[in-house]
Parts: C-alpha cells; structure tokens; sequence
C-alpha cells in the first residue's frame, strides 16, 4: 500500500512527487515525463512565461531553470523568449534529480479501494494507495469546435496535435482562435511553407507589451507590480495569493478562471505573425463540410448580414482547453460522478489543501483553476500548489475520517 499515487509527470505531477518524497510519502510516479510539452508542441515555440516564473517546484528551491541553465552556459533573461525545447528538456532535467522514479505507464482506472484507491494501468498493473494525486495536465481537455466534429479526423485537428508542422508544406491552413497557441501555430505554419489564415471571433488581437524591467523605481513598482503572470495588480492578484481566490462565491470562481488573463499574443511575435497571416476577423464559425478534396467554412459576422465561405485543405483549432470532470475518463465513474463541483463550472470543488470532496483523491492543475484562479493555467501554479497539496495528503493519512467507498457519497456531486 503506497502512500500517494501521483498521475501525471508534468511540471506539476513533478513537483508534487518532490515535495511527496521530501515529506518520506511511499510515492508512485506514473506517467510520460514532460507529455506534453515534448510531444504536443510544435518545434521552433517559445514560452510565453518569463523565464524567472517557469520553475517547477522543490523544497529546497535547488532545481530551479536558472540552475539547470547556468550548469550548460544558457543565459535565460528576463525579457528575452526562451525555447519550449528548453523548458522541456529543464523538466527532463528536474524529472531524474528532484523527484522519485518517474514510471511512464498508463493509468487506465482511478477507482475506491479498501482504505483508499485502486490504481489500474493499461501495462495490467493493480496496485493500491492511500491517497491519489491526478496531475493529468491538459491533454484530456481538449476543446474542439462542435461545428468541426463532423469532418473528416484527417481534415482537422487541436492545435496540441502537431510536432512538426512542415508537413503542413504548400497546404493552404484555415487557424481557428484569437490566443498565442492561434497565433504562433499561424506563424509557423508560414514559416514551414504553408499558407496560413487566421479565423477568430474577436474582433480584434490583444498583444501583451513589452515586459517592464525588473528593476524600477519604488512608485512605478507599487503602480504596476511585477507577477508571475505579468506586470498589474489585477495580474499579481491571481498570481500570487490564489488562497484568496478560492474564498470567492463557487460562480464567481468558475466565471475568474475561464475568463481572467484572456487571449493574447506575446509581444515578440507579433511581427512575425502580421508580416505573414491574413486574418480574418469578427467571423462565427457557422458549419464545416468537406468539398471534393477541400473543406468549406461557412462563416457570420455577428450582427451583420451575410453569411460567407472560405476554403482550406485543413482547419486547426486553436480553441484552448475545457476542465471538465466528464472528460477524466480514467476516474471511476461513480466516484467522478460524487464529486462536488465549483459552481456551475464542472471542475471540482477543493479544500485549501487541494483535496476533493472524496477524501483522499487530490487534484491540480487545469481542474484546480475554478477553485484557485487562473494561475493554475500556468506553470507557475506549480509551486503554490506542490507543498500545499502534499500537506493536505499527510493531513489525510493521519485523519480519523476512513478512506473508503461509501453509497452513501454517491450522487452527491453537481458535475
């Protein structure tokens, strides 16, 4: 019997297991390290996070980006993008020296045990823990257009589904979306030799600006205060007390994090981005059909007449990520189903120690966002939540409160 499973080996399935094995937990690792950075993002990105705010987190703060950096002569600056390829490799880094074995099989069922959890992987293992940490990152989460769903799986595609985008090569590319995946995914496919659109209903690209230096003046500091998620006291807020969010009204939440920090490009990409895209905006996806070898949108502005098509050989949503309980295929359906839930949102309720209405089932990331703001989004979420959440396990195991399925706890939840 483990202490804690951890599922999930991105920055925050990472930093939990650091804290986890720091803390002496019987801790299970298991998942891809880095998943998603190294297999979902196409070459040539960079992160749009200030190098200084994309650490994953251990106790004793010795793992840092800058420490892995400073050991290969890099110089990450603040100001300066550096290279996902980077990041991915820091967190390869952080994965062997910081955090217990990291075991990349695949969870197939979360489901309630005899004092705890029953943990079931695709490579036929059974085994159980007291505790369980879903850290599953963003890839369950996909948010795909329902107008797109009905073409062709070869036809279109989320914006997380490309490596390599040369293969986009001479193909005319429709990009659905208005945030940086949008707009950078745009700028590469031009710089791979497609031929790049940008559809969005927006009616108009907010670009973040230039970061202000870290160094200024007392007044302009108070005025607009440095973050991990930017320069503004709105930004510091969400960034840096998320305990406060989470003693907002459960809508209030809910409405924080699907909205706050919205869509915007970076600002070193915007040259590149409108050297090279049309855009096209104000546009409402309406339908899509597939036309001989092509596909036809069919587009409104809305509150003007007129409906227009275009076509394209492909279409990528860039349409972000939905946290949503109904998504986590590998938690057992009853259990998922008792969860109390935040709001109206479909993200799960959690106490301040991240721990569901389940005792013992513990979440971060994207699903702790509705109860933590939207710092959760983000990398650096990672270290308000690893120490936490690994407190709120050890609290766990030495409550009076059992751990264990009850019928009693089902149909509680709202999800």
């Amino acid at each position: 019997m483990y202490d804690l499973a951890v599922i999930g080996a991105g920055p925050y399935g990472l930093s939990i297991a650091s804290h986890a094995a720091a803390a002496g937990l019987r801790t299970r690792v298991l998942g891809r390290p880095m998943a998603s950075w190294r297999d979902h993002m196409p070459r040539g990105m960079f992160l749009k996070s200030e190098p200084w705010s994309s650490n994953l987190s251990d106790p004793s703060g010795s793992h840092t980006l800058d420490a892995y950096c400073a050991a290969r002569e890099l110089r990450p600056s603040h100001g300066e993008p550096l290279a996902i390829s980077t990041f991915t490799e820091y967190g390869m880094w952080f994965a062997e020296r910081a955090a217990p074995p990291v075991e990349e099989r695949t969870v197939t069922r979360v489901s309630p045990g005899r004092s705890g959890f029953r943990v079931e992987t695709a490579e036929g293992e059974r085994f159980s823990a007291r505790t369980v940490a879903l850290a599953v990152g963003v890839m369950p989460f996909l948010n795909i257009p329902e107008q797109l769903r009905g073409l062709p799986a070869d036809r279109y595609s989320h914006s997380s589904s490309h490596r390599d985008l040369s293969r986009f090569s001479g193909k005319e590319v429709t990009v659905v979306g208005a945030g940086q995946a949008a707009l950078e995914t745009a700028a590469l496919l031009a710089e791979h030799g497609a031929r790049p659109r940008l559809v969005a209903r927006a009616g108009q690209l907010n670009w973040n600006t230039p970061p202000q230096p870290l160094r200024r003046g007392l007044l302009r500091s108070l005025r607009e205060p440095h973050s991990g998620l930017g320069t503004g006291w709105t930004s510091w807020v969400w960034s840096e007390i998320p305990a406060f969010v989470r003693h907002l009204p459960g809508d209030a939440r809910a409405h924080i994090a699907a909205t706050a920090l919205g869509p915007a490009g970076a600002w070193w990409l915007r040259d590149r981005f409108e050297q090279q895209v049309p855009v096209e905006l104000g546009q409402e996806l309406l339908g899509a059909t597939e036309v001989g070898d092509r596909i036809r949108l069919t587009l409104i502005a809305p509150g003007r007449a007129g409906i227009r098509t275009v076509e394209t050989d492909h279409v990528i949503a860039a349409t972000g990520f939905t946290p949503d309980l109904g998504r986590l295929e590998l938690l057992d359906d009853r259990l998922r189903r008792s969860l109390g839930t935040v709001g109206r949102s479909r993200s799960p309720e959690l106490n301040a120690g991240f721990e569901s209405s389940y005792p013992g089932l513990f979440f971060a990331g994207l699903l702790a966002a509705p109860s933590f703001g939207p710092s959760m989004r983000f990398v650096y979420g990672a270290t308000f939540t690893a120490g936490r959440l690994v407190r709120g396990v050890q609290r766990r195991l030495t409550s009076s409160r059992p751990l264990r399925w009850s019928r009693r706890s089902c149909g509680q939840g709202r999800n």
